[in-house]
């Protein structure tokens, strides 16, 4: 990875949101939260259609044009969870996989190096075969405990960031798990270049004011 895109690919982890139709108080439209998410400050977004009463097939397909154009129309990355032909199909502009989903390597070559590439990490040997096979940044985590993925690691803690750094990963990571806005300077300030959020905004009351809050509670996310 050049310096130029490692710049801007930690600059676009600053407040990362991850979210899909579950993730959502009941009446919303997804939309809606994105655009109330964006104009609140995000600066970038994951589509992430999982667990029970998930969209699928052509419904699934529909919401996340409609999802990606509302990132583009912002000029946000949108990132698809996992589902590769999805992002292909949709032309994403990068995808994410955890340690349980697709093999990085295989993404990699299968998205090309145009496209971003997340892969979630555990450990310091999880976070070195992520960087060998492509990654562009890492997802750490759980950070805190957390109830919006079912599949959830064991909790790492702050700590586990700072085992990362240490270790010499210098690679863009992302902190996600539980973090909340009074939450993530402790996560930037062990090493982190963002925080990754699900319900702390998609199913707060007021997802532009949540995802402000995130800022607020870090100023230089707003740099």
């Amino acid at each position: 990875m050049n310096r130029r895109n490692e710049t801007k690919i930690k600059k676009a982890l600053r407040v990362y949101l991850v979210m899909g139709s579950v993730n959502l108080q009941s009446g919303k439209d997804p939309v809606d939260v994105l655009r109330e998410a964006v104009a609140g400050g995000i600066t970038l977004f994951q589509f992430r259609e999982k667990g029970p009463g998930a969209l699928e097939g052509e419904a699934c397909l529909a919401l996340a044009r409609r999802l990606r154009d509302v990132c583009r129309e912002n000029g946000i990355p949108f990132i698809v969870n996992d589902d590769v032909d999805l992002a292909v199909a949709i032309e994403a502009d990068g995808v994410h996989v955890g340690q349980s989903d697709a093999d990085a390597s295989r993404v990699r070559a299968r998205i090309g190096e145009g496209r971003m590439l997340g892969v979630s990490v555990h450990s310091v040997e999880e976070a070195r075969l992520a960087v060998q096979a492509g990654a562009d940044y890492l997802g750490v985590g759980p950070i805190y405990p957390t109830r919006s993925k079912a599949d959830a690691h064991a909790v790492l803690g702050i700590e586990g960031i700072r085992e990362l750094r240490a270790a010499g990963l210098a690679v863009p990571m992302v902190g996600i798990g539980g973090i909340t806005a009074d939450l993530a300077a402790p996560v930037l300030a062990a090493g982190a270049d963002g925080v990754a959020v699900i319900s702390a905004i998609a199913g707060a009351p007021d997802a532009r004011a949540a995802a402000s809050a995130f800022a607020d509670a870090a100023p230089w996310l707003r740099g």
